[in-house]
């Protein structure tokens, strides 16, 4: 593995007094000299953002928020998008100096990056991740992990050979409610755990009211849409396929199975310490629409068993969140509520029992790792599992077969047809 510089530039703003930065910044503030709380410049870590939509534009909020970040460049395939961010980076630093590009490759390869935050569709998450790896750039991703289960794998992969820092937008882990359910449930509040619920929803959400909207047309001319469809399938423009709405098409998301996957199953293998695993054996249905372009199921359930004997529901028509049933009682908890049968939440967890890693604030514990090389609160294997269940129960509709997998081996036993599904073709020219 290798192991990663964390500021690669020392020489950047060398000598204040040089003319270079006078240009850049006027004067010399006390943000520029480091002082009065702010970082010297040679110790920011420099940051790209690529996808700066809906979640890329909040996940670009959270990184002009850390004080330790340093914002220099923003690319996205929609140039309306792409306008506003800029101008939001220069409203923030008050300058003009945000570079703005329309191809991911062209902002890795500018070489004094530190770190690429990624938010794009989901048939999107592998090809820029690995590029960004393959560079020796620390990456923020958005969950799911990926759009199929060898994606995932290959992201890993990458991330593991560079020695890179990932951050996954499982930002519930960064939260006290889930950190103080999943610390009950690990230190055996509620006995021992046989059955957990994970409510994720059904249905699908018309974000952008362009629901019905799948007539052919020509691409507005501010969205790069062939670039935009990148490694999917072709198919012709209509506005009920991008932006948001992406996620109801199964050839870009994976409906409301993945995208809450990565949040409430990621909870609940938290507080089984299932981060490093995944079921042995699955079965489960969905719903599926008759017709249209949205094609994400909307209602679906599933029961994935593991090698200790536990029991994973996860199901679109449960409570939201996450509910472990113990044989002395229960916990439950969703953004914003937590409950406990009897007085579990009186409980106090004692200084010999087990603690979970602790963070109040998602982008700035991403900040940190990258400065001590440490992992994040949810590095990429941890991502990756939360994603494969997802990916199996999609198998699991797909195929309509109890399955038995392999989580060491990541092989299905004793069902090779069903291992067709782990791959999503891609198409050309891209290719992990």
């Amino acid at each position: 593995m290798v192991t990663k510089t964390p500021i690669k530039r020392r020489t950047f703003l060398k000598g204040l007094g040089a003319a270079g930065a006078a240009n850049i910044f006027h004067i010399a503030p006390a943000s520029a000299l480091g002082l009065d709380g702010h970082v010297a410049p040679s110790n920011r870590i420099v940051v790209g953002a690529i996808g700066i939509g809906w979640q890329g534009g909040n996940n670009l909020g959270s990184a002009l928020g850390i004080k330790e970040f340093q914002v220099v460049a923003v690319c996205d395939i929609d140039g309306a998008h792409l306008e506003d961010a800029k101008n939001r980076v220069n409203r923030k630093y008050q300058n003009a100096g945000c570079a703005t590009y329309g191809d991911f490759r062209e902002l890795i390869a500018r070489g004094d990056l530190d770190v690429a935050s990624i938010a794009l569709p989901d048939h999107w998450h592998a090809v820029p991740a690995i590029e960004a790896a393959n560079a020796g750039l620390d990456v923020f991703g958005e969950k799911p992990l990926s759009h199929d289960l060898a994606a995932g794998r290959a992201m890993c992969d990458a991330i593991h050979r560079h020695g890179c820092v990932w951050q996954t937008g499982s930002w519930q882990r960064s939260r006290e409610e889930f950190h103080r359910a999943c610390e009950l449930v690990r230190n055996g509040r509620i006995g021992k755990v046989h059955t957990v619920e994970v409510g994720l929803g059904g249905n699908h959400t018309d974000y952008e009211n362009t629901q019905g909207q799948e007539t052919p047309m020509p691409p507005p001319a501010h969205l790069d849409y062939e670039t935009w469809v990148g490694p999917a399938p072709w198919a012709p423009y209509c506005p009920a396929r991008v932006h948001k709405n992406w996620r109801w098409v199964m050839d870009h998301g994976g409906g409301k199975l993945m995208d809450w996957v990565g949040h409430h199953v990621d909870i609940a293998h938290w507080g089984l310490d299932f981060d490093s695993t995944g079921p042995a054996e699955l079965e489960g249905s969905g719903v599926f629409p008759p017709d249209g372009l949205w094609d994400a199921p909307t209602h679906f359930q599933f029961n994935c068993t593991y090698a200790n004997g536990v029991n994973i529901i996860v199901g679109s028509d449960l409570p939201g969140g996450t509910k472990w049933y113990g044989d002395e009682g229960w916990v439950h908890v969703d953004r914003g509520r937590l409950d406990a049968s009897g007085s579990v939440l009186e409980e106090v967890i004692g200084p010999e029992e087990t603690k979970l890693y602790y963070s109040r604030d998602h982008f700035q514990n991403f900040a940190d790792c990258i400065k001590s090389r440490k992992l994040t609160i949810t590095p990429i294997e941890t991502a990756h599992r939360s994603a494969s269940v997802g990916h199996l129960c999609n198998i699991a509709m797909a195929t309509g077969r109890k399955l038995k997998w392999d989580p060491k081996k990541e092989k299905f036993i004793g069902d090779p047809g069903a291992g067709k599904f782990l791959t999503m073709p891609y198409r050309e020219p891209w290719q992990r």
